[in-house]
């Protein structure tokens, strides 16, 4: 079996990207022997297409579960359709992550929790309605985790075009996993903080 965890840099001790298309790297790890590879995603700077053409390269890797922070609905339908499962809200260092996983505490999501486009800022809203007050939270100790997510309206689920709607239950899942990525988020906000104030 072979995971694949999306993340800030190259080994088990990095931090989990909260980006699926655009995370720096991607760790793919076997869970029985631990045995992993890491690398660099090629779709980071993409103008557009980064969830989809990443979830290909991730498809063509053989993976069978992807953990991530968000997943856009592009990215997640190609998934979907290779047959990988998605886990989102995911938080902490790969190797946390994945001993949760491999002790059932995380479980595949039902559809993407984001809007198109979440991981260039924009929240799938309609152009000129998301003010954007990006909250830049460096709270990368050197490793590169400013995540600048724009504060605008909620994501719109949109789907591609053809594609099924989502229905009441599976919106209202995706917005509770969207709440508790952004507790765990925010608990970890508050521990830097406090970390920062003790240095003092």
């Amino acid at each position: 079996m072979k995971i694949a965890i999306t993340s800030t840099g190259q080994d088990l001790t990095s931090q989990i990207d909260p980006r699926f298309g655009r995370s720096p790297y991607f760790i793919f790890v076997d869970p029985e022997t631990m045995q992993f590879e890491a690398i660099e995603n090629p779709n980071v700077n993409a103008m557009g297409g980064a969830g989809i053409q990443t979830a290909q390269l991730i498809a063509n890797k053989g993976v069978e579960v992807v953990l991530t922070g968000s997943c856009g609905p592009n990215a997640f339908q190609t998934l979907q359709a290779a047959g990988v499962k998605v886990i989102v809200g995911v938080v902490g260092t790969v190797n946390e992550a994945i001993e949760k996983y491999k002790s059932g505490g995380l479980k595949p999501t039902a559809g993407p929790n984001v809007g198109s486009h979440f991981g260039m800022g924009s929240t799938g809203a309609p152009p000129g309605t998301n003010p954007g007050v990006g909250m830049g939270m460096g709270r990368g100790m050197g490793r590169g985790m400013g995540m600048g997510y724009g504060i605008g309206p909620m994501p719109q689920y949109s789907q591609p075009p053809g594609s099924p709607q989502p229905t009441k239950e599976q919106e209202l899942q995706m917005l509770r996993q969207q709440v508790d990525s952004l507790k765990q988020q925010l608990d970890m906000i508050n521990n830097r903080i406090k970390e920062l104030e003790n240095k003092k």
